[in-house]
């Protein structure tokens, strides 16, 4: 049986994202009983759209906005996607769902999110409390797994070594003249992407370690595919207050058949 959904392309500083609409029974219905092997055609780069990720805005609970349900684009169900975060927030703007700030759910919990004035859109994401050094580097969580690596050159061999021993995203960040770049090998996606969210607010809780004073910090990144900064605030090894900063646009809309 060939079925149709209507969707939405868009990318958050290059990391792209297949979205679609189902607040509906009837589309709710449909995406519920999507096999993992046709998101994984969706997002496919050559007999799909194309897409490092497939995303569904559901109806929520009461007092949020919407409901963010991610896929990778080895069509699993993932853990929290920080760019597919705030491209989910402008397709709902673009929806008409909630105002200039959203409160939405998503797998790793509660996530506000408020669209700033120069259009980049600022996302709340969780409190981390664990950083733990690792013979490679550092590993911790921030909504998704990540080790990262200062100062390490990217090799796609080694990061997907990497990948396999901690099963997680794999980030390398050296700076800059006061800028970070960061690449980051992205599990589910087994390959590396033009950038993550979770990984960059990672990077960033690793670069503070380099810092002894608890205060309140703003680190400028640089992805493949563009800017991104991340703020919070420190105290006693707690990082909270963590906002990921970026911008999130629509790329095209279309009817997919899923057969």
């Amino acid at each position: 049986m060939t079925m149709k959904l209507n969707f939405s392309k868009y990318h958050g500083a290059g990391n792209d994202f297949v979205l679609i609409d189902a607040r509906t029974p009837q589309i709710q219905q449909i995406v519920d009983n999507l096999t993992k092997e046709q998101i994984a055609a969706i997002c496919h780069r050559r007999f799909g759209v194309g897409a490092d990720g497939a995303m569904f805005l559901q109806s929520a609970p009461q007092g949020f906005d919407f409901t963010m349900r991610y896929f990778n684009s080895d069509g699993g169900e993932s853990t929290m996607c920080g760019n597919g975060g705030r491209c989910i927030v402008r397709f709902a703007d673009d929806l008409g769902v909630g105002g200039a700030n959203k409160k939405f759910v998503a797998v790793d919990g509660e996530h506000s999110a408020e669209i700033l004035d120069d259009g980049t859109i600022a996302l709340e994401m969780i409190d981390v409390d664990r950083i733990h050094k690792v013979e490679e580097g550092w590993f911790l969580d921030t909504g998704s797994p990540h080790l990262v690596l200062l100062d390490e050159p990217y090799e796609q061999s080694d990061a997907r070594r990497l990948r396999q021993i901690y099963n997680s995203n794999v980030n390398y960040v050296v700076e800059v003249d006061g800028v970070y770049h960061i690449r980051t090998f992205e599990r589910g996606v087994e390959d590396e992407t033009w950038a993550c969210g979770t990984g960059t607010t990672a990077a960033a809780m690793v670069v503070a370690l380099n810092d002894n004073e608890d205060k309140a910090f703003e680190i400028p990144f640089k992805a493949k595919g563009g800017d991104l900064r991340v703020r919070f605030n420190r105290n006693g090894g707690v990082y909270s207050s963590v906002v990921l900063i970026g911008g999130a646009q629509k790329v095209f809309e279309g009817v997919l058949q899923v057969w």
